[in-house]
């Protein structure tokens, strides 16, 4: 909060000036109606009365529109500050990091539980700024009139607060149950969605739906409770204030009657004082009930803040290099590799052999599943930090202060194609580089994607799924291929291109990317496939040594 922590003070103070507006309102109700029934005790005229009255509502809705637009726009920018932050931090872990949340719980603490600060900033900061100025005020104008009334909104005033406390800690605890079966529920949905082949093949349906069902009635339940605690808590507040009010009420009534004498200072209370401390006996304890019914807020945002610290201080393993856009290293150097040794989370030391990358070469990397193909590639591109040993480019060395710029000249192609929710044109243009990328149709027909885009409805106006629906896996493959050689990298990353696709398939691929080493990249592939293996100039065999996992 602390950027905008002025802000939120001058909201909490334009919203504390307008409620003590009422102190005037109030007094030029009472007035008029004093006016009337005691016209020789009061002075002024009932209409000059009712003009104070109108000019100072105009006055407090004026107060209240800015400070309620000052507070969400104070919100607004904390929200967006505090969702950057999380989503940069999360998207600069290491893939293979074991602290790292599921992504449907991240998306569920970004998009949804987030949104819990902004009834907290707009709402449970303006009133805790009220309620610490507001009834003190008011308490000091009613014993200026009575100690009698005085006395009562002494005694009924702090209950709320007291009251507020204790309720305070089953809100908390109902809160972050709340919020942790929310996440639940989210991850359980992602799991499932991702699993839905596999599901029907299991015939695990019935399974699958009754998990959903105790998901959402545990759901459900902790957010009946959170319900249960703010009905009750509103409806004893609410009775202390009624009783103060009503306390009140008695007390000038029977003052007024003549049938109390005390309560009030040397003189009996006139009607247009009576009818004065009614008229703030129950603003004074509005503020009171408005910290109350926010309180709840507050709950909510403490169990967001506290997800949000416990995922702060989780160690972080981190790539290279801060993920911004950089100049790309521009040289003809080899890429050399020498001593390198990386270390998986939870794994075993892995060693990898030297070797050396001219420009527009080609290299595959084999060896059986598990041996760190894909972590040899990760760690080329600088999205693993080596234990061991360096990658250079000519003079170059690979470390945090050059990855961004050594990233921004290599292409990725990963081991499952994916899309973001947008058009194939979109997709196909995220890693253009100004200057180095090849036109669009030639990327296409050179990776033989030309054909895909022509049978689809809206060619590359179509919109994709993130798992590229509508296409097959290996039009998938091109498709991605395509947009690696529309960026035209000058070294390109591949994990296992052809798996899974069918001899026909596979053989396209493989051109594809033939084609753009063609044009000037290099390549380095990880492959089983050793069709595509023996395409390669050179080939690397990772063997397990004493230290491999």
């Amino acid at each position: 909060m602390a950027p905008v922590r002025r802000k939120l003070e001058r909201a909490g103070a334009m919203a504390a000036a307008a409620s003590l507006l009422w102190l005037v309102q109030a007094g030029a109700v009472a007035l008029a109606i004093g006016h009337m029934l005691e016209p020789e005790g009061t002075w002024g005229h009932p209409g000059l009365y009712a003009l104070v009255f109108i000019a100072v509502g105009i006055l407090r809705a004026v107060l209240n529109d800015r400070s309620g637009a000052m507070a969400f726009r104070a919100a607004d920018t904390i929200l967006a500050a505090e969702r950057a932050r999380l989503i940069g931090r999360e998207s600069r872990r290491a893939t293979d990091d074991p602290a790292r949340p599921p992504a449907a719980r991240t998306a569920t603490l970004a998009a949804e539980k987030l949104a819990a600060l902004t009834p907290f900033l707009t709402r449970y900061a303006p009133a805790k700024r009220c309620a610490n100025v507001v009834p003190l005020v008011f308490l000091a104008v009613t014993f200026w009139y009575s100690w009698a009334v005085g006395v009562i909104l002494l005694v009924a005033g702090p209950l709320i607060p007291v009251f507020m406390a204790l309720v305070g800690i089953a809100a908390k605890q109902a809160s972050e149950r709340q919020m942790e079966e929310l996440s639940n529920m989210n991850v359980l949905l992602l799991e499932r969605l991702t699993a839905l082949v596999d599901i029907r093949l299991l015939d695990a349906s019935d399974r699958t739906v009754g998990g959903f069902r105790n998901a959402a009635d545990r759901l459900r339940a902790s957010t009946m409770e959170v319900l249960r605690v703010a009905f009750l808590s509103s409806t004893v507040l609410e009775l202390f204030a009624a009783l103060g009010v009503a306390m009140v009420a008695v007390y000038v009534g029977f003052s007024l009657l003549g049938e109390l004498g005390f309560g009030a200072w040397a003189t009996p209370l006139t009607v247009s004082q009576g009818i004065f401390l009614l008229l703030i006996a129950p603003d004074y304890f509005q503020p009171l009930r408005d910290l109350a019914a926010a309180w709840h807020d507050k709950a909510d945002a403490t169990a967001v803040a506290r997800e949000l610290a416990d995922l702060e201080a989780q160690e972080e393993t981190a790539f290279l290099g801060t993920g911004a856009t950089a100049a790309p290293i521009v040289t003809r150097s080899s890429l050399t590799v020498r001593g390198l040794a990386y270390l998986p989370p939870g794994g075993r030391l892995i060693r990898f052999p030297d070797f050396e990358l001219a420009p527009g070469d080609t290299l595959a990397i084999t060896g059986p599943s598990g041996i760190g193909k894909s972590s040899l590639l990760r760690l080329v591109a600088g999205i693993a930090v080596p234990s061991e040993g360096e990658i250079r480019l000519g003079d170059t060395v690979l470390d945090s202060g050059t990855a961004d710029a050594w990233r921004a000249r290599l292409g990725w192609l990963p081991q499952q194609p994916r899309f973001l929710t947008g058009s194939l044109r979109h997709n196909l243009t995220l890693a253009v580089r100004p200057g180095r990328s090849l036109p669009l149709d030639d990327a296409l027909r050179l990776s033989a994607a030309d054909g895909v885009v022509a049978t689809l409805p809206r060619g590359l106006n179509t919109r994709l799924g993130e798992t590229g629906m509508g296409v097959s896996g290996g039009e998938a493959r091109r498709l991605v291929v395509a947009r690696a050689a529309h960026a035209h990298p000058a070294l390109l990353l591949a994990d296992e291109p052809t798996a899974d696709l069918d001899e026909e398939t596979a053989a396209q691929v493989t051109e594809g990317l033939l084609s753009l080493v063609a044009s000037g990249s290099s390549l380095i592939v990880a492959t089983h496939d050793p069709v595509l293996a023996a395409r390669m100039n050179r080939q690397i065999a990772l063997e397990r040594t004493e230290d491999a996992a």
